[in-house]
């Protein structure tokens, strides 16, 4: 990896924020009481700012990966229905129209910050428009922050890596429910595809940027 800005060219780098929704991020979701350990063990939340004022701050594409919002009647005709579906929708996690569905308010996409359409499962590549719109902004560097990282990140980061993508994982800025979850993202599945596996100080020390001082 190199040691200075040019590493992240700005015109094909995007920063994907996966699933910042309020049910995994705020106190109050859902999925928050799941996620907290490991969010506040990690400055999960702070990191995932830093990332994101850097991007913005540098000049790179960001994009929203967000997962399906859910409602009472999703997938009860589907043939094959994964466990993590049937979860979701005993829970209706993310359900369409509630403040869990709603972007944690520190991560609400700006002008010009691209939305991509909703996954269903656990690939952010998988039946929505991100390749394509990728693409159509000539991204060739793909840096991951957000929930979780096991599923969502893992899967996506992966597949962004056989489409050809350079793919760095932050692995302070992507969050999970337990430490095991972490350690099979980090330590054995991402070193066989991702590209760089940085924390947020390291990532912005190699694009010339001090790391942000933590919220109190």
């Amino acid at each position: 990896m190199s040691d200075h800005a040019s590493a992240y060219p700005p015109h094909e780098t995007a920063l994907l924020i996966i699933d910042p929704y309020n049910d995994f991020l705020s106190e109050g979701g859902k999925l928050w009481p799941a996620a907290k350990e490991v969010a506040e063990g990690i400055d999960l939340l702070d990191h995932m700012r830093a990332m994101l004022a850097a991007a913005r701050e540098l000049g790179f594409h960001v994009f929203i990966v967000p997962h399906h919002q859910t409602t009472p009647d999703d997938y009860r005709t589907w043939d094959h229905l994964s466990p993590t579906q049937q979860r979701v929708l005993k829970g209706q996690t993310f359900a369409a129209g509630s403040w869990g569905a709603e972007w944690h308010p520190d991560f609400v996409p700006r002008e010009g910050e691209l939305v991509m359409r909703q996954h269903w499962a656990s690939s952010g590549f998988a039946n929505t428009d991100l390749d394509m719109l990728l693409k159509q902004h000539r991204v060739q560097r793909v840096i991951f922050i957000g929930m979780k990282a096991n599923t969502c990140v893992d899967t996506t980061a992966r597949f962004g890596q056989e489409l050809g993508y350079h793919v760095t994982l932050i692995r302070d800025a992507i969050g999970a429910f337990d430490w095991d979850e972490m350690k099979a993202t980090f330590d054995i599945n991402g070193p066989a595809y991702a590209h760089a596996i940085l924390t947020t100080d390291e990532f912005l020390s190699i694009v010339g940027k001090q790391p942000q001082p933590m919220a109190m």
